[in-house]
């Protein structure tokens, strides 16, 4: 038992009580104050005492115009009225039945019966005792409230500054790095940290330091916060973990109070490990905004940076932290000597997928016959939680048909689940939308399949979607591709025009089917002109910065307003190029748009190998076909 940490609690609790004891007293006084003020009665004015009859003959001459009858005292109180003045008196009670009847026939109307006192201790209950209850329980409701709502800890409103960082023990977080898959260079990074913390003793014989932190980047759902709880897991250590946003407080100080009271007690339970997360909240670039102001974000990024500077490393203490958002952090939070190692936590490639798929998939039942390496291929640019959600969606599918196994086609349904969300079943096309949609569809399709360098069609739907789309055209790559040139990307931009292109070439219409293909065909073409350099009037010449990376990446142009309207007339005029190049593809092979638009139209799904079997089947064969 820790006697130095019992010391400290027994003495915390007493300063903090010292307030509150004195609003309980300044509440007894009041109590006291209204059981005296609140109802005074007429006794506690001077009183003349007088005997029953002439109590009587007061009240025939219609002097009296109250009285009060006190059964406890057996007395009567009645006010006279008398040359204009108020007199009070009093008379002992006589056993009178007639008397109220007289009061009443005499005119006095304020005629009152106080019944026998209570009990003294009944009287003190009810007066003193209840009401200071009362109060007391209602305080510290209050002050729990308050505790609750202000972010303090377990001692109430008085626990400002304190962590409240969540502390796993040696090893309670259950998690290793076998339960981490897809991110082995990270891992390796991590393994070191974990060697030092079990073997401190051969770093410091060839004199080498362990990295005081190490920050954690990368996309959303890449398994950061896993990484972390990993490490502690293997270096079976304690490990604190708290969110950047823990720091921020209503009150200037108290964020920088709490990165304290965190600091100190991982120095009191190391070798540990200090995990937090979303850093950025906290510890955004300083830019001055507020001249001679208080900020309390900086405050609390300026004391997390002194302590970083202050704790001695060899103790085992490591600091660990995950954003993503690294380009808006402050410079002095990454220098060397505070956060010395940064480890990208990057999406996943597809020997990556394939194993995070494995990984989730031994916590459900799996056919035999799945094949996780398909399902990766096909969820290219996944990411971990992405996976995860893919192997969850798969059982929950397997558990509405009433399969006691997941099946290949529960992946496959999942992943579209995951991309396009679910089918909307209630949602049925006129059969002219649907043929309208069949065409679109097969455009997509068809481009991509005459072209190059193109991926090949995986699958092809028109049953609508939740998220809005009325069909889609699914191209899996054979492999991974890191990089893609100009051709490649051309041949994009015309597989997006494609649906448009066969609507017009069929219908000689134009519907708003195509408005997410437009979307992502200008993207594209922007990005191929004012970033990636492909194109002969700009060159090598930057157009526009990509900030959050991360985030989806918010692009923003830096030239000039004459620029800027040449770039558009130049990405009008790539797409309107890929146009043309997709209609002329289509109306090259318009025999086989009605071939295979016709047989999405009749089962409203093809796979790839169907696709491409009719694609290739001979125009004789298919004329035969149709006859049949």
């Amino acid at each position: 038992m820790d006697l130095k940490n019992m010391g400290n609690r027994s003495t915390d609790s007493g300063p903090h009580k010292r307030p509150i004891i004195i609003y309980y007293l300044i509440g007894l006084l009041i109590v006291i104050l209204i059981n005296s003020l609140l109802v005074p009665s007429i006794r506690e004015r001077s009183i003349v005492d007088t005997d029953y009859t002439t109590f009587l003959e007061k009240i025939a001459q219609g002097k009296v115009s109250k009285a009060q009858v006190d059964k406890s005292d057996d007395v009567i109180y009645y006010e006279v009225v008398e040359g204009g003045k108020q007199i009070i008196c009093k008379t002992g009670r006589m056993d009178d039945p007639d008397l109220v009847n007289r009061l009443y026939a005499a005119g006095v109307r304020q005629a009152s019966v106080i019944p026998a006192k209570e009990s003294p201790w009944i009287a003190l209950i009810i007066g003193y005792v209840l009401p200071i209850a009362a109060m007391v329980l209602l305080g510290n409701w209050l002050s729990k409230r308050m505790m609750k709502s202000m972010g303090g800890g377990p001692g109430g409103m008085m626990s400002f500054g304190k962590s409240n960082a969540k502390v796993y023990v040696k090893s309670s977080t259950g998690i290793k790095f076998s339960d981490v898959a897809g991110e082995d260079e990270a891992k390796d990074l991590l393994t070191e940290i974990v060697d030092y913390l079990h073997n401190p003793d051969k770093y410091r014989e060839i004199g080498a330091s362990m990295p005081k932190g190490a920050l954690l980047v990368g996309p959303p759902g890449t398994g950061k916060t896993l990484l972390a709880k990993a490490v502690a897991g293997e270096a079976e250590v304690p490990f604190f973990s708290i969110s950047g946003s823990e720091f921020v407080e209503m009150f200037v100080g108290m964020g920088a109070a709490k990165v304290r009271d965190l600091f100190k007690q991982a120095n009191e339970k190391a070798p540990c490990i200090v995990f937090i997360d979303e850093i950025d909240t906290i510890g955004k670039k300083r830019d001055g905004a507020m001249p001679g102001g208080n900020d309390e974000r900086e405050q609390t990024l300026n004391q997390l940076l002194t302590e970083m500077d202050g704790f001695d490393g060899s103790k085992g203490v490591v600091i660990l932290a995950a954003t993503n958002r690294p380009d808006s952090l402050d410079p002095a939070l990454l220098r060397p000597g505070r956060f010395d190692r940064r480890i990208p936590v990057e999406l996943p490639d597809l020997l990556g997928r394939e194993e995070i798929l494995k990984v989730h998939a031994k916590k459900i039942k799996v056919a035999d016959n799945v094949r996780f390496d398909e399902i990766a291929k096909a969820a290219s640019g996944a990411s971990g939680a992405e996976l995860a959600n893919i192997v969850n969606e798969a059982a929950l599918r397997a558990v509405r048909d009433g399969r006691r196994f997941a099946t290949q086609a529960d992946f496959e349904e999942s992943i579209e689940v995951v991309i396009a969300g679910y089918q909307k079943k209630n949602r049925v096309l006129s059969s002219k939308e649907k043929l309208i949609v069949s065409y679109h569809e097969i455009g997509h399709a068809l481009v991509a399949a005459k072209q190059t360098e193109s991926a090949p069609v995986h699958k092809i739907t028109i049953i609508p979607r939740t998220s809005g789309a009325l069909g889609y055209t699914m191209q899996v790559d054979e492999q991974e591709h890191f990089l893609m040139t100009k051709e490649e990307l051309e041949n994009k931009i015309a597989t997006f025009t494609g649906g448009r292109a066969a609507e017009e070439l069929i219908f000689h219409s134009i519907t708003t089917g195509a408005a997410n293909d437009i979307e992502q065909a200008t993207k594209l073409a922007r990005a191929m002109i004012s970033r990636y350099g492909m194109s002969d009037e700009f060159g090598m010449v930057a157009m526009e910065t990509v900030s959050n990376q991360y985030l989806g990446g918010d692009a923003s142009l830096t030239c000039s307003f004459e620029t800027q309207t040449l770039l558009d007339k130049k990405v009008v005029n790539l797409i309107s190029r890929q146009y043309d190049k997709a209609y002329k593809i289509l109306e090259e092979n318009i025999e086989k748009l009605h071939e295979l638009a016709k047989y999405l139209y009749d089962n409203e799904t093809i796979t790839g190998e169907e696709f491409m079997a009719i694609l290739n089947r001979p125009k004789l064969e298919a004329a035969a076909s149709y006859g049949a």
